[in-house]
């Protein structure tokens, strides 16, 4: 192989490299270029103060069921119609 042969070659080589190159920026170019909607928000949602007082009030009365639920179960487990007999064990 001569000199000139393996000059022209490399040349040939770069062009190749040269738009392969060119093509890959390009895909990169088009994948940042994608709508912003498409990425996941992070964080917290911010929520209005009606949204807010919605919430309050809603826990508000889960809360209070909730009480009221436990106290139902302590009174039944603590009426002597439910303990079991001393006296027939």
């Amino acid at each position: 192989m001569d000199l000139y042969e393996a000059i022209r070659a490399l040349h040939e080589e770069k062009k190749r490299i040269d738009r392969l190159i060119a093509v890959l920026e390009e895909l990169q170019r088009s994948s940042d270029r994608q709508p912003a909607a498409s990425k996941k928000r992070r964080g917290r949602k911010t929520m209005s103060a009606e949204e807010r007082r919605q919430v309050s009030e809603r826990m508000k009365r889960y809360w209070a069921q909730r009480k009221q639920r436990e106290q139902a179960a302590m009174a039944d487990a603590a009426s002597p119609a439910s303990q079991p007999d001393p006296a027939a064990g």
